[in-house]
């Protein structure tokens, strides 16, 4: 089940490939999602910058399972770039998400929805 924890776990690697995403945490366990699984995409803003690592990209699967991917981290970037072409994907409340510091979590997509 993707929690609140899993924004604050420390990231061993992230990887994006066609088949979905995977985060390898420091403690040696995995997070993960399938592209074909993905039911929401959350950015979550927590107020711990400038310094910390504030803004993560949640992804949830269809069964409650997902991962949180930080924005700092080097994957993110080729993961934005998928999000982006996901059908109905809200661009403009991911550039809000982005260019805030307010403690909130703003949901960028949903399955079956479109903008």
């Amino acid at each position: 089940m993707l929690s609140q924890d899993s924004a604050t776990a420390q990231s061993r690697s992230v990887r994006v490939d066609d088949t979905g995403v995977r985060r390898q945490l420091a403690d040696g366990s995995e997070e993960s999602v399938d592209w074909a699984d993905l039911s929401a995409v959350v950015v979550r803003v927590i107020p711990e910058g400038p310094w910390n690592e504030d803004v993560f990209l949640m992804l949830a699967a269809a069964d409650g399972t997902g991962t949180a991917v930080p924005s700092g981290d080097p994957a993110a970037n080729a993961l934005i770039e998928r999000l982006q072409a996901l059908p109905g994907f809200d661009h403009d409340k991911f550039v809000e998400a982005m260019t805030t510091d307010a403690d909130e979590a703003y949901v960028v997509w949903k399955a079956g929805e479109s903008a």
